[in-house]
């Protein structure tokens, strides 16, 4: 485990991703656990309201509807960006692969499109989240903000941060980069 002195702070001890599987193995956290691991430490998930879930279910059809075989949708899943981190999106397209990531988690060189459903999480998603997914390489980050009602779109990513930031209260039809000629219709979601 790595140890992080902060001035004025006790040390805190940062997990591995390899450690916190092991200590999933071991039975230390629950199978049924909501948790992720960001930057070497254990987060608990918010839990997920009626909106929020819809809004995934929603997400997660249109995708499967719309991508067909030229991606894998994966819904609340892990990826695993780098020694510390482990964060389950909400939502994320994937890179057709053979195996379908059998053998490992995706990183963030598989992903064509994450997107956060955010219900009173959006500080963290966006204060600590998403920079992790620029710093990765995350190509393209959709945040749904129920509580603002606006769905935020992050492209291209640059250091710790994203080149492309837009928003909008009346999504509709919503391309995909790296999936030309592919186009989401996000109408209706923030309903």
């Amino acid at each position: 485990m790595g140890v992080v002195e902060e001035p004025g702070l006790m040390q805190r001890h940062r997990l591995t991703v390899a450690e916190y599987h092991r200590m999933a193995d071991a039975g230390v956290l629950a199978p049924d656990a909501r948790v992720e691991l960001i930057e070497g430490e254990i987060v608990d998930m918010a839990p997920m309201k009626g909106t929020h879930a819809w809004v995934v279910r929603r997400l997660d059809r249109l995708l499967q509807l719309t991508v067909k075989e030229r991606a894998i949708v994966s819904c609340q899943l892990p990826l695993r960006l780098g020694d510390r981190s482990e964060p389950e999106p909400d939502l994320m397209l994937l890179r057709p692969t053979p195996n379908e990531y059998a053998q490992a988690h995706p990183t963030a060189a598989d992903v064509l499109l994450l997107i956060e459903v955010s219900e009173s999480t959006l500080a963290f998603d966006r204060g600590v989240k998403l920079p992790l997914y620029a710093q990765h390489g995350v190509p393209e980050v959709w945040i749904v903000d129920l509580d603002n009602r606006l769905v935020r779109f992050f492209r291209r990513p640059a250091g710790a941060s994203y080149a492309d930031i837009t928003a909008t209260e009346t999504p509709g039809a919503t391309p995909i980069a790296l999936l030309p000629g592919v186009s989401i219709d996000l109408a209706g979601i923030l309903s």
